[in-house]
């Protein structure tokens, strides 16, 4: 049971850094797009920045949610286990 929720715990983490780096790279196509645009079209005002601050300002929080806070607090996982006690013993 506790390999299971090991396992279980590895695996939430891995999607969360999966899903970061396609967050990035996305960020960086996009961007790299919008800035030939940008610079094709109207060099005199360059409008990329917009964009790229605004969206960098959301993957800078996605960064931080992945990899500085360890996904479920402390808090969380103690009420979880304390509900998980008490329906196992409702069952019996």
């Amino acid at each position: 049971m506790e390999n299971q929720k090991a396992y279980q715990k590895a695996k939430r983490r891995v999607e969360a850094k999966v899903g970061f780096y396609i967050h990035l790279s996305v960020y960086i196509a996009v961007n790299l797009l919008l800035i030939i645009i940008n610079l094709t079209t109207s060099p005199e005002y360059l409008w990329f920045k917009w964009p790229l601050m605004g969206w960098g300002i959301g993957l800078f929080f996605h960064a931080i949610g992945v990899f500085v806070s360890s996904g479920r607090s402390l808090v969380t996982e103690q009420m979880i286990e304390k509900e998980m006690k008490k329906e196992a013993s409702k069952k019996r």
